[in-house]
């Protein structure tokens, strides 16, 4: 047993801090999708039996949990998943579900709103050829529709979920048009990062460079959300205090009190519980770095209140906020608020947290002294749950963009519902020019000290404002 964290001078706060436990309830899995990082199919070894998964159910309630979304693998791949729910809300707690959407019928439909389940997220990981694709299973997007109009009918609040990579990012907008016309509510978007199945399927993860053109869509499809009636919400590895950070996270149809990102939360205000009851502080983390003990071994409160594992955000004195930093992290100016970001995705890229490439705010600075990041696999990823490989990080000089390279996102590639265009010809050159001027905003603030950003240089300056958007279009 790891010491008791009060006892080592860490004051822990156990009142105001659990609020959210997502938990696998099985690794079973009718889907086989080739960015899945628990690499769901078969059940795990040792799944916590009915009788473990309902004492869990109480331990959860007694410890202050609110809300407890159940996933998989496919969570409906367990036979007792509907008692498990029905245990949840009777003690009080909101039972929602992440699903893949393949296989619920309408009898299973109002079994879920009969057994408390008020809220489910769909996945929809692009347009139905790349999500079928993804998905391994033809059928599955139409499937996915089928379900969601299954849930509504019976009364179950609705969202969904997408990663973006090199085979969604273009998507997005013809994605989110889909999404409004079904009525979906909500819609979450998290950057796919290499954990188990997409370790081993690098190649369709974007390069830190891409969120130049990324995030300028976002921030479109997120005012657009406002109008629409759809919270577009940024996942926890989308940011960070760049320039459309505030529209991200302060969603005015959530009425979100976060408008900016504020660190980690894992172990402070979510919890993640794999299938055969290992406990960790957050349910993306890679099981054996950050697995604080098992519940069959411990009481779920033990383990939240006396393990380093799940208690890594607790810090007692600023300068430890900062402390596991390193690389660009270390230095940037808004680390003591950051500390680094996801720490899911600086591990799994390199196997340690504190250094986070997929960070808007870093892109841009590293645009503006004319220099790029690029990682590359340098370790394989062993072929289990939750793992990884370890990439290396490069720095470069910035690299034109050639419209015709398909191997490059670009906004000029980006797929935008034809009456979207019709209504606003300029639409791609505007979120081009948001691009560059991004990046010109640093430059004229003082945040990239002259001698560091060629942008200084007049010759320079129109040479890299000529790459910020594609020729296609005028540079600023």
């Amino acid at each position: 047993m790891s010491a008791n964290l009060e006892g080592a001078g860490i004051k822990v706060n156990t009142l105001s801090r659990q609020t959210y436990a997502v938990w696998e309830i099985t690794l079973k899995c009718n889907l086989a999708c080739s960015h899945c990082g628990s690499r769901a199919g078969d059940s795990r070894v040792n799944e916590l039996t009915t009788t473990e998964a309902l004492d869990l159910v109480q331990q959860m309630a007694d410890l202050g949990i609110e809300e407890i979304s159940l996933i998989g693998g496919e969570a409906f791949m367990r036979p007792d998943w509907l008692m498990i729910a029905s245990e949840i809300t009777r003690l009080g707690m909101k039972a929602t579900m992440t699903t893949g959407g393949f296989g619920i019928s309408e009898g299973t439909a109002k079994r879920m709103k009969q057994a408390g389940i008020s809220a489910v997220s769909v996945s929809i990981d692009g347009l139905e050829k790349e999500h079928d694709l993804l998905r391994g299973k033809p059928g599955a997007w139409k499937q996915c529709f089928i379900t969601m109009q299954r849930l509504r009918d019976v009364g179950i609040s609705v969202g969904c979920n997408t990663q973006i990579n090199r085979y969604s990012a273009t998507q997005l907008p013809l994605i989110y048009e889909k999404l409004v016309e079904v009525g979906a509510r909500a819609w979450q978007l998290q950057l796919t990062v290499p954990m188990g199945n997409a370790a081993d399927n690098d190649g369709m993860l974007l390069q830190p460079y891409e969120l130049l053109d990324v995030f300028p869509m976002l921030n479109y499809l997120s005012q657009r959300g406002e109008k629409d009636r759809i919270s577009v919400q940024a996942g926890n590895n989308i940011g960070y205090f760049g320039p459309f950070e505030r529209q991200l996270r302060d969603n005015k149809v959530t009425n979100s009190d976060w408008a900016f990102y504020r660190g980690c939360g894992a172990g402070q205000n979510t919890l993640g519980i794999e299938a055969d009851g290992s406990i960790k502080g957050c349910p993306s983390l890679p099981t054996n770095a950050y697995t604080g003990g098992n519940i069959r071994e411990r009481s779920l409160k033990d383990i939240y209140e006396n393990t380093p594992e799940l208690r890594f955000n607790d810090v007692n004195k600023p300068e430890d906020r900062t402390k596991h930093l390193w690389g660009e992290c270390a230095s940037c100016e808004f680390a003591k608020v950051c500390r680094g970001g996801c720490n899911w995705t600086s591990h799994v890229f390199f196997g340690k947290r504190g250094n986070n490439p997929y960070c808007h705010h870093r892109a841009i600075k590293m645009a503006v002294r004319g220099k790029q990041e690029r990682f590359f696999l340098k370790e394989k990823a062993s072929g289990d749950p939750f793992d990884h490989g370890v990439f290396e990080l490069v720095v470069e000089d910035y690299q034109a963009h050639d419209p015709q390279d398909t191997s490059r996102f670009s906004l000029g590639q980006v797929q935008f519902p034809d009456y979207w265009l019709e209504a606003e010809p300029n639409l791609v050159n505007r979120l081009f020019t948001e691009r560059g001027l991004a990046m010109k905003q640093y430059v004229d603030s003082g945040l990239i000290p002259k001698e560091e950003s060629p942008w200084f240089d007049p010759v320079q300056r129109e040479a890299l404002m000529a790459k910020s958007a594609s020729p296609e279009y005028a540079p600023i």
